[in-house]
């Protein structure tokens, strides 16, 4: 099971006092840990924030990461409601909201990622994929209105970097300095795609019908993001968070008995466990799209996490994050971090 209380944060590298803008010719780039420990080391500290790369340079008023964090985690230990399992709170769907804005890249074209905020707008609210996320927006706009420098881009992003850590997670690196698209400004603010998946925007499906066509279509859309194999399945390990509502997705049901604890479980759950196809549902037939359930219906599987026990090459990375927990925070937190970074 996943571990039954929160890890401590990790040693965190130390907040620079004061990073001030520079111009936009300086080689060097900045990042800092989204660390509890390293917030708290920064009490009095501002970070004045820019991306300092070859693009115009346009320094921003400071921003109090430390007190936006601490705003952060008042939300995260606010009451929160979740039919689906108790002691629930939003970090999962942080996480989620997060991982759908940057997961639109597409390392070919350079479009999509965490920049820009796009999920504001239709079509992309609209996806099938993101069904339930302006609940995540909603639930951080208050953070946003009382930090209005701050970007819609950096906050989902940084508010998932501490919930990772909040959950007993790694820290994970974040980058300030994304700016955000106005639907008022671009005719299109969402990142178009005419690929094979473009009906469902450019977010993984659950299902693609048979084992292979799935494993194929999890390929199709993480090579294009940038990610290989053992990627795939350490961000999948995000499945271990949070659960799936029938009025948002119309699956059920939590991956895990611990889903506000970032840990191997998930994988744990997948080789150990016993996946039958959910046939009922509190007493009454399921009607809902196919899934599968644990001997005691409380836990449930996507059609994409078991095939990652039946691809081999898929399954060796499995079994290698369910015998070994520090690998998979180690990994979880970088490719985490790569995929924020992804389009930014």
């Amino acid at each position: 099971m996943f571990a039954r209380s929160l890890r401590s944060c990790a040693p965190a590298l130390r907040f620079a006092q004061r990073l001030q803008c520079v111009p936009s010719a300086a080689k060097s780039s900045q990042a800092f840990w989204a660390s509890g420990a390293a917030a708290a080391a920064a009490t009095a500290a501002t970070v004045t924030y820019s991306m300092l790369d070859a693009r115009p340079l346009k320094c921003e008023a400071a921003v109090d990461w430390n007190a936006v964090r601490k705003e952060i985690v008042k939300v995260l230990h606010a009451d929160y409601e979740d039919s689906s399992y108790d002691g629930a709170h939003a970090g999962p769907v942080f996480i989620r909201l997060a991982w759908h804005s940057a997961g639109t890249y597409c390392k070919e074209t350079k479009t999509g990622g965490s920049n820009g905020a796009t999920m504001r707008f239709k079509p992309e609210i609209g996806w099938g994929a993101n069904a339930g996320l302006k609940k995540a927006q909603d639930l951080l706009e208050p953070v946003k209105q009382k930090f209005p420098q701050v970007s819609y881009s950096d906050l989902w992003i940084y508010a998932a970097c501490v919930a990772i850590e909040e959950m007993g997670g790694n820290p994970v690196p974040f980058k300030p300095g994304r700016t955000d698209k106005s639907k008022g400004t671009f005719s299109s603010p969402c990142p178009s795609w005419t690929g094979k998946t473009h009906q469902d925007g450019r977010l993984p499906g659950a299902d693609m019908g048979n084992p292979l066509k799935t494993a194929n279509h999890l390929r199709y859309i993480f090579n294009r993001m940038g990610f290989d194999d053992k990627d795939i399945v350490a961000l999948s390990g995000a499945h271990g968070l949070g659960a799936c509502h029938v009025e948002s997705s119309g699956f059920w049901g939590p991956w895990t008995r611990a889903p506000t604890t970032i840990s191997n479980e998930y994988y744990r759950e997948l080789l150990e466990n016993t996946w039958t196809i959910k046939k009922t549902h509190k007493g009454a037939p399921w009607t809902g799209p196919l899934q599968f359930e644990d001997p005691t219906g409380d836990l449930m599987m996507l059609p994409s996490d078991i095939v990652l026990t039946q691809d081999k090459e898929f399954r060796k990375y499995v079994e290698l994050y369910a015998k070994d927990h520090d690998a998979f925070l180690k990994d979880f937190s970088s490719v985490v971090g790569k995929l924020f970074g992804n389009g930014f």
